[in-house]
């Protein structure tokens, strides 16, 4: 079994004795306390430790909600530790009240639940990476009849200046605002991105897109504000519905060779592309298509075009 976690990544072996957590050179990492009951939890003087880290292990009790562990933790200058027996509970620690505890010690002789853990702290550091917007001039703005339209509804509520990167092609995806802005028509949606028709790509954790229409509950999508910081978001719901719709053209430059970037979306004022930030402005944070017009500025993200299953790969390929 150790040598199918040895292939997992590099390790540092550390060793359990009795109350603490040592080195392989005999240093004392972490004080360990195992814990029963709720009482047992109130009573703990883990600020007395000598040691920064502190491990907890709730041994049979298993129903003490992870808030409430954050919550009470609150303050402490020690790094505390929960031991978890899988990965899906070790998410939780490491997530209640937003801020979750200092870290986790899995329990398990299964790879599969490390892999899974680590692919968990690989999303969250991939949030934590700016990503890298590219101003784009509108070129083209035209009406192209009906089609189907993808709303997607998020389990998070979005801010003035985020929305979703969706395209035509994947080399390069727009900003498409959120229905978070006020409407003369509408009441706001702060969770809603009416996001393009069926087709369309969509940016995804990992790198990846899919289309819109493999949008399902439960799945995760990327959000990004104007300045290209991101986070991920669960989606809640997706309604695909018949509307009018208009594409919108745009390029880096005026040049007529310029390679062009693409999408298309319904036709309605709540439909808005994310304008570049610009410091002490008054200028909107984004643009309805309804008022778009060849020479408007709005953000795109630049990325490799040929892709298989939304994963990015080396290949020659031509989108029109």
């Amino acid at each position: 079994m150790l040598n199918g976690f040895a292939a997992v990544s590099l390790m540092d072996t550390l060793f359990i004795d009795e109350r603490q957590v040592t080195d392989v050179a005999g240093k004392v990492v972490a004080a360990v306390f195992e814990v029963s009951t709720p009482e047992e939890l109130q009573k703990l003087k883990i600020e007395n430790e000598q040691t920064e880290n502190i491990v907890l292990d709730f041994l049979y009790w298993k129903s003490i909600p992870a808030e409430n562990l954050v919550a009470a933790l609150q303050g402490s200058e020690k790094t505390v530790f929960a031991v978890s027996n899988t990965a899906s509970e070790a998410k939780l620690y490491l997530e209640a009240l937003e801020h979750g505890l200092g870290g986790i010690v899995l329990k398990t002789q299964d790879v599969e639940a490390v892999l899974d853990l680590k692919e968990y702290f690989d999303k969250r550091n991939e949030e934590s990476d700016t990503l890298s917007l590219t101003e784009a001039t509108i070129t083209r703005v035209q009406m192209v009849g009906m089609g189907d339209r993808v709303c997607v509804d998020l389990c998070s509520l979005m801010r003035p200046g985020e929305g979703l990167l969706v395209g035509s092609f994947a080399r390069g995806l727009f900003l498409v605002h959120s229905e978070c802005m006020e409407s003369n028509y509408i009441a706001s949606r702060p969770f809603r991105v009416n996001a393009g028709p069926v087709h369309a790509y969509v940016a995804v954790p990992g790198e990846k897109t899919c289309y819109l229409s493999e949008l399902r509950t439960g799945r995760e999508v990327i959000v990004v504000d104007q300045k290209g910081k991101q986070r991920t978001a669960v989606v809640g719901r997706v309604k695909i519905e018949k509307r009018p719709l208009i594409l919108v053209e745009a390029k880096l430059s005026a040049k007529e060779e310029e390679m062009s970037f693409s999408i298309i979306l319904q036709n309605v004022e709540t439909v808005a592309l994310v304008t570049p930030h610009q410091v002490n402005s008054s200028r909107e944070t984004a643009v309805p298509v309804t008022s778009l017009k060849p020479g408007d500025q709005v953000l795109i993200r630049l990325q490799g075009g040929a892709r298989h299953t939304g994963i990015e790969i080396q290949e020659f390929i031509v989108e029109n």
